[in-house]
């Protein structure tokens, strides 16, 4: 089985899921190619769990390798 890459987000838009994501923090993103087509993404939220969320409430970022790993541990 091959790695999936790891996705990030940024949220941008928290406003009918206020307790469940915060503004400007980075979320990972689940691969979910049926959710996408439904301009739906699944993040990790504050929960700890994904969820789905509307895709524009997030911009995806890609972040240099040796931060990814960082964020990732820390997690």
């Amino acid at each position: 089985m091959m790695n999936q890459p790891v996705t990030f987000a940024i949220c941008i838009e928290n406003t009918d899921y206020p307790a469940a994501l915060e503004r400007r923090k980075l979320y990972q993103v689940l691969p979910d190619p049926i959710a996408e087509a439904h301009q739906l993404l699944p993040v990790i939220d504050e929960s700890g769990e994904d969820y789905l969320y509307p895709a524009n409430y997030f911009v995806l970022v890609h972040l240099p390798p040796q931060v990814e790993t960082v964020v990732l541990q820390a997690g």
